[in-house]
């Protein structure tokens, strides 16, 4: 840790050393970093046959570093003009010398104000270092993301992000907004959080970070300035605009899974599977090659789901037979695995794959009406409609004030031409308590067009879909039944 007096004042040569001792005093308080003392530098730096830090080069330095295994060492200088005394330190990678990160501070040269400075320099060095360590913690999907100076910050967003990968929201949601509250311009966490709250439906919210979060594109990176306008794309833009943005993401890192799975999963929403396949393919390939687990479950569920809409049966089984041991007893996989039986025509494997996925359900004390929801998914997708119909009416019956139980019977009955008029009679209920509510209008707009009022469903399908457009993010599903609407009514003119 040598520092060299540059001012051509022997006065200061005193603090060639003292800055050296105030800060291994004080990186040395701190349980995350390990730090050699002083007297063992400098005699290691007297036996090499330096009599004093100026003749101690870069290199030398490094030489010294390496002999006493550390990573890192911090050079220096003290610079004075006029009153104004000045002090650069660089963090130095000891194997390559390559400047981890400079530092530069100045005050006036009394000795009260040099302490200050020595004070404030040891408090940036330490946060430097503590949070490089942090970030050997975080895969390299997100090690751009570490825009804080405070460690503590970055615990709270690392612990954040592993919430968030769990698809635990709300856990996800408190641990950002703590890193948020932390540094409130920790672009990083802010990003997360919007995509948490996304997650929770809490559309609002998120977009309003987004908002935030794209005002601020100008002070980052390069990369993080593509990463913000991705966010902002996807909850203010279309799917094809934030589509050219992630493009732009890999355009300058092509080694990122999180964003080739975002970028597949875009093109699966618009049922493009044919593109969705390949990226989703790739985010994988880059993990195999981390010899790592993807991130989160969903980069199996995502991918199994466009095989299996495209008929790869075969790559689906062998995709969730390496899904569960990297995500064993999830239940989203266990779903799948349902669906594919289903398929398959294997009554047994799906009678034994339900049976696990319920006992699941009930360890992750799922309420059951919750559980016999997710049994009407599953039956309604593998096209077993009295089943599934049976599940989302034994649903409304644990809950039957539920205006989102109504609304999912409803549109079930609807979409899938069981009972459209009872389908709209359920839907006109959810609306009585959620009037503006885009997804209660879409059912209802949607029950109309089947019943070739096309006016009337246009109008509603319209309101729904700007009202989603306001408050949430892009709907395939919603878009496509717009424009049925809109090509009936241009076709009875």
């Amino acid at each position: 840790m040598p520092f060299q007096n540059m001012t051509n004042d022997t006065t200061w040569n005193v603090w060639q050393d003292g800055i050296q001792e105030i800060l291994t005093n004080s990186l040395s308080n701190s349980n995350e970093l390990t730090v050699k003392q002083t007297e063992s530098i400098n005699n290691l730096i007297q036996s090499k046959g330096f009599a004093n830090n100026a003749s101690i080069t870069p290199s030398v330095a490094s030489t010294v570093s390496q002999r006493m295994k550390t990573n890192v060492f911090i050079y220096g200088n003290i610079i004075k003009a006029g009153s104004i005394i000045r002090i650069n330190a660089q963090l130095v990678d000891s194997k390559t010398e390559e400047v981890l990160k400079p530092f530069q501070i100045e005050g006036l040269s009394s000795e009260e104000d040099i302490m200050r400075i020595i004070d404030s320099l040891s408090a940036k060095i330490k946060n430097t270092l503590i949070i490089s360590n942090l970030e050997k913690t975080v895969s390299y999907d997100y090690k751009n993301y570490a825009y804080t100076d405070s460690p503590e910050a970055f615990k709270s967003f690392i612990y954040g992000k592993n919430a968030f990968l769990k698809r635990d929201f709300p856990t996800a949601v408190n641990l950002l907004s703590r890193a948020v509250a932390i540094d409130s311009n920790f672009v990083g966490a802010l990003d997360m959080l919007a995509w948490a709250f996304w997650n929770l439906d809490m559309f609002n919210q998120a977009k309003g970070i987004a908002l935030k979060l794209y005002e601020k594109r100008d002070q980052v990176s390069i990369y993080m300035k593509a990463v913000l306008n991705h966010t902002y794309t996807y909850f203010h833009g279309t799917i094809n605009e934030d589509i050219k943005c992630l493009k732009q993401i890999l355009a300058i890192d092509d080694q990122l899974p999180v964003f080739y799975f975002v970028l597949g999963q875009n093109y699966r929403i618009i049922n493009q599977f044919d593109k969705a396949i390949p990226e989703l393919e790739k985010s994988m390939e880059i993990y195999k090659k981390w010899d790592s687990k993807p991130g989160w479950v969903l980069n199996y569920t995502e991918l199994g789901f466009a095989y299996h809409k495209t008929g790869q049966y075969n790559k689906e089984k062998r995709l969730y037979k390496k899904a569960e041991q990297d995500f064993p007893d999830d239940p989203s996989i266990i779903q799948r695995k349902v669906i594919l039986s289903f398929a398959k025509g294997d009554t047994v494997a799906v009678t034994h794959y339900i049976e696990k996925y319920i006992s699941i359900l009930k360890e992750n004390l799922s309420s059951e009406a919750d559980i016999k929801n997710s049994l009407a998914q599953i039956y309604s997708e593998a096209g077993t409609l009295g089943e599934a119909e049976k599940y989302y009416r034994q649903t409304l019956l644990l809950e039957p004030d539920n205006p989102n139980r109504l609304n999912n019977l409803a549109f079930f009955l609807i979409d899938k031409d069981r009972n459209i008029n009872e389908g709209i009679e359920l839907v006109d209920k959810s609306l009585v308590s959620s009037p503006d509510n885009f997804n209660y209008l879409h059912t209802k707009g949607w029950g109309l067009y089947k019943q070739r009022k096309y006016k009337e469903a246009l109008d509603i399908l319209q309101r729904s879909w700007d009202l989603r457009r306001e408050k949430a993010v892009y709907n395939h599903e919603a878009f496509l039944h717009l424009e049925e609407a809109k090509k009936a009514v241009a076709g009875q003119k």
